[in-house]
């Protein structure tokens, strides 16, 4: 009788290296779209500070003195509407107001805000 060797594998060696590049391969996965998420919130965010640096320009430009108060609207910037609302209020000196401005993608006033701007603006008289 002539025995030969026979060189590879077993299957138990085979079935071991595919658990451990499936489990590779999962981790890869959740990276990428943990990833891909972490992307697509910060552009979410650079554009709803963008809308609110839009309204922001628009006082500037428009108002020599803001009336203080509330205003709601949207704004449609990169293929979404942006829904803003803008409150000016008064400070301890009567020339300078108080302007806060927020963002967010829903009408709801309750929906998490991308962005927030608060500035001080000098209306002198």
């Amino acid at each position: 009788m002539n025995t030969k060797s026979v060189s590879g594998f077993t299957l138990l060696e085979v079935m071991v290296a595919l658990a451990v590049i499936a489990l590779g391969m999962a981790a890869v996965i959740k990276t990428v779209t943990t990833t891909t998420s972490n992307t697509i919130y910060l552009r979410d965010k650079t554009f709803a500070y963008w809308v609110a640096q839009n309204q922001l320009a628009e006082i500037e430009v428009t108002a020599a003195s803001p009336k203080t108060g509330f205003t709601d609207g949207e704004e449609k910037l990169a293929g979404l509407t942006w829904h803003w609302t803008r409150k000016i209020e008064g400070t301890e000196d009567p020339d300078t107001n108080r302007i806060e401005i927020t963002v967010r993608k829903d009408k709801d006033k309750s929906a998490q805000n991308y962005a927030t701007l608060i500035t001080l603006f000098f209306n002198p008289r």
